[in-house]
């Protein structure tokens, strides 16, 4: 069975499912549906938003046209990442950054996480990450739950609660292949919340994030490789390209993980687009091998939501 277009919605994918010639197996759709190609950008941030909003659009057209389904732009993809510019570079959600995701989603026919943007709302500043359906629809609005507020004697301190608000809900979607959880970047560092995302079904984790020089090398793909394990999913993160002449210098190295723990895409430093083929078979497989999820001691322990998205 061949499907022409990208834009199928899961009402869609129901409605070809009943159409299927006899010839054509349900276990056969099913195992095509298990395997589809998810895209991470890592984009060169500037301080001009409408050229980051413009290199935003051509990577994302550019991923589709190389069969990817589900694309992440990085945190902070609109404006440089730091204190001093949350609040010039804020925006009303819906507006002109989320006008230009909802369009690129819709024309090329792929879920869009967008990364994260600064985000105004009622007086108070959020890092807010919009995801959008290939018919352009926004499907959700994450913002982010925990804020990056640390101090490294020596090497770096920052508090985004100095300017920012944080989050205070659960974020989630689905698509015709399996559930999302989102979360931005500091947020990979709680554990909990990933835990809770798997246990309701999730199976694929996106972090936008823009760790830095000192935590970067430190801790970001071990990171990545430690939620994946835990939880038998993938994880996706994507990181804005290192600019060494900014103010904050992210990290880059924007990855996907296998829910073997494997990293199996991995972008350097620069602006590029990086691809996973991710098969969510082998995922089963891996919880079948290792099922750690039918042999957790919910009789002794237990982590669980308390806010709901």
């Amino acid at each position: 069975m061949y499907f022409s277009g990208r834009r199928l919605s899961c009402i869609t994918i129901t409605v070809l499912f009943l159409s299927v010639p006899s010839s054509v197996s349900m276990s056969g759709i099913l195992k095509a549906m298990s395997k589809f190609r998810l895209a991470v950008v890592q984009l060169h941030v500037s301080k001009i938003k409408a050229d980051n909003l413009g290199r935003a659009q051509k990577l994302v057209k550019e991923a589709a046209g190389q069969g990817a389904k589900v694309v992440v732009l990085p945190e902070c993809f609109n404006s440089p990442y730091g204190t001093g510019f949350f609040a010039e570079y804020a925006e009303k959600i819906p507006g002109e950054s989320t006008q230009v995701l909802s369009e690129a989603a819709k024309e090329c026919g792929v879920y869009l996480v967008g990364g994260s943007i600064p985000e105004e709302d009622g007086g108070k500043l959020y890092n807010t990450c919009s995801v959008f359906g290939p018919d352009g629809k926004l499907l959700l609005k994450h913002r982010k739950i925990h804020l990056f507020d640390i101090d490294v004697p020596g090497k770096i301190r920052f508090q985004e609660s100095e300017t920012l608000s944080p989050g205070n809900s659960l974020s989630m979607f689905e698509t015709p292949f399996c559930k999302v959880g989102v979360g931005i970047c500091y947020d990979i560092r709680f554990a909990e919340l990933a835990q809770i995302y798997a246990k309701k079904g999730c199976q694929i984790l996106v972090y936008p994030g823009a760790f830095n020089m000192t935590t970067g090398p430190a801790h970001w793909e071990l990171l990545q490789r430690g939620r994946a394990v835990d939880n038998q999913v993938y994880v996706a993160t994507a990181s804005p390209a290192r600019d060494e002449s900014a103010s904050y210098v992210a990290w880059g190295h924007s990855s996907v993980v296998n829910p073997w723990g494997e990293v199996i895409a991995k972008a350097g430093s620069e602006e590029s687009v990086v691809y996973a083929d991710i098969d969510l078979q082998y995922l089963a497989d891996v919880r079948q091998q290792i099922p750690i999820t039918t042999q957790r001691r919910n009789d002794i322990y237990s982590v669980n939501s308390v806010q709901e998205g």
